[in-house]
């Protein structure tokens, strides 16, 4: 007689609902009330005063030696365990939860694509900057094109902008700003924060995931443009043949979040052999 084998016990610890299924869609990414509001404000005007071209050069450069620390991917993982975003105004708990909750979404979804289960483990790893004494709003919340106008869909553009200097400045005032008409994402400048810091990681660490995981690490973040079409004078065709891969991810990242915690003591070794595949070892972070 056949004996079954025993059940992967990480798949025990999945979500039973879908992910659009686990709160009224209309209730996240509220910036208008609720409790979390004058943290979430304070952080965006913050963000929307200093972060400028120059400013975004001088963390590329500060950063992008990699010489911060060494570390896997799992022990970043841990580290969230002491962040809150203090830019989002759905969740309260630690980002190593959300982290877990965004990739079995992922996993339950799409259980042939084990690449996209790991990027939604890793997608918020760069808030690893906020533990290493960065502000932030220079590591969490939408990022934006800096060089140019902000449009119309910047969260809270109206009231946080007026005291960015480069909306004195006049080209960095314009639509296009510094750029070409559909130069391509890219070749653009965006604000600084985990979503660059992390792709540049994976890039300068050789993680070896498609093209369609580090675009979604790069860029799931400007909501702007994946979740209101802004920006799209600035895209070329790559950015819209990647789109719909941000947009599926976006629905994982957004409407898992849940105050119903994950098991993530079961969970490790299934994501722990994902890390061993795609991206092994101590890397510098």
């Amino acid at each position: 007689m056949k004996v079954a084998a025993d059940p992967d016990p990480s798949l025990v610890s999945q979500p039973d609902m879908e992910p659009e299924a686990a709160r009224d869609k209309d209730s996240f990414r509220n910036y208008t009330s609720g409790p979390l509001l004058d943290r979430v404000f304070a952080t965006y005007k913050l963000m929307h005063t200093w972060q400028t071209v120059d400013f975004v050069r001088r963390k590329h450069a500060q950063f992008g030696g990699f010489s911060y620390k060494r570390m896997t991917v799992m022990e970043a993982v841990d580290m969230l365990d002491g962040l809150v975003d203090e830019s989002d105004p759905d969740v309260d708990f630690p980002n190593s939860f959300h982290a877990f909750q965004t990739a079995e979404g992922i996993r339950k979804a799409h259980p042939d694509k084990d690449w996209f289960h790991l990027v939604g483990l890793l997608h918020d790893l760069g808030k690893v900057l906020a533990l290493a004494g960065e502000p932030q709003w220079a590591v969490v919340g939408d990022t934006f094109p800096v060089g140019c106008r902000p449009q119309a869909s910047v969260v809270f553009r109206d009231c946080t902008f007026q005291d960015n200097p480069d909306l004195q400045d006049p080209l960095y005032s314009t639509e296009l700003g510094m750029y070409q008409p559909h130069c391509g994402l890219e070749n653009v400048l965006m604000s600084w924060g985990h979503d660059e810091y992390m792709y540049r990681m994976m890039k300068f660490n050789k993680f070896a995931l498609p093209p369609e995981a580090f675009y979604i690490i790069r860029f799931h973040s400007f909501y702007p443009w994946h979740k209101f079409g802004d920006y799209r004078q600035l895209c070329n065709e790559q950015d819209l043949a990647m789109l719909p891969w941000v947009q599926e991810f976006n629905k994982f990242d957004l409407y898992t979040k849940s105050s119903s915690l994950p098991d993530v003591a079961a969970l490790r070794p299934y994501y722990q052999a994902l890390v061993d595949k795609y991206c092994p070892g101590a890397l510098r972070w």
